[in-house]
C-alpha cells in the first residue's frame, strides 16, 4: 500500500527489527531493509515482534552470545525513532488473528501480524513462506511484500 506521500507502507516482521537489536539475520534481511530505506517506505512494527525478539534473546543468552548493549541501544532506537512506528492493535486485529487460528494456523502472533497489515492497508514483510502459503491457499487477501518485490521495487 503507499501512504498519503506516494510512498510503500510496510509492517516488519520480527526478522528485520533483530538487525537494529545488534542480531545477525543474514544478507537478504540486510538488502532489504537497504530497499525499504532507498524506497522511502514508511516503516511499521508491533510489540508482539518485540516480544518475540526478546525470545531470541534468551536464546543467545542462554548460548552466552547475547549482546545486551547493542539489545538496549535497538530497542531504544526502535521505540523512540521516527523512523519506526508502532500499530496498535485492535479488538478487529484481535478476532481476526483467532478467525486465522479457526481456519488453522497456530501462530497467534503470525496471526496478528498479518491481521494488522491487513486492516491498516500496510505490506507484510516476511520470510515466513508458512504464514504466505497459508493465507494464499485460503484464498485470503495477499498483504505480503516478497524480497523480490522490493527489489524490484529498487530498480
Amino acid at each position: 500500500m503507499r501512504s498519503r506521500r506516494g510512498g510503500l507502507r510496510v509492517l516488519l516482521d520480527t526478522s528485520f527489527l533483530l538487525p537494529s537489536l545488534g542480531i545477525d539475520t543474514g544478507p537478504a534481511v540486510y538488502e532489504a531493509l537497504r530497499a525499504l530505506d532507498e524506497l522511502h517506505a514508511e516503516v511499521f512494527y508491533s510489540a508482539l515482534s518485540l516480544l518475540e525478539a526478546l525470545w531470541v534473546a534468551v536464546r543467545l543468552m542462554k548460548k552466552d552470545i547475547f549482546d545486551e548493549e547493542a539489545f538496549r541501544a535497538g530497542l531504544s532506537s526502535i521505540m523512540a525513532n521516527r523512523r519506526y512506528r508502532r500499530v496498535e492493535e485492535t479488538p478487529g486485529v484481535l478476532m481476526e488473528a483467532l478467525k486465522l487460528y479457526e481456519l488453522g494456523h497456530a501462530d497467534l502472533i503470525d496471526n496478528m501480524l498479518y491481521a494488522d497489515a491487513r486492516q491498516m492497508g500496510l505490506k507484510l514483510l516476511t520470510l515466513d513462506e508458512e504464514l504466505r502459503d497459508f493465507i494464499l491457499n485460503a484464498g485470503l487477501e495477499d498483504v505480503f511484500i516478497t524480497l523480490d518485490e522490493l527489489a524490484r521495487l529498487r530498480r
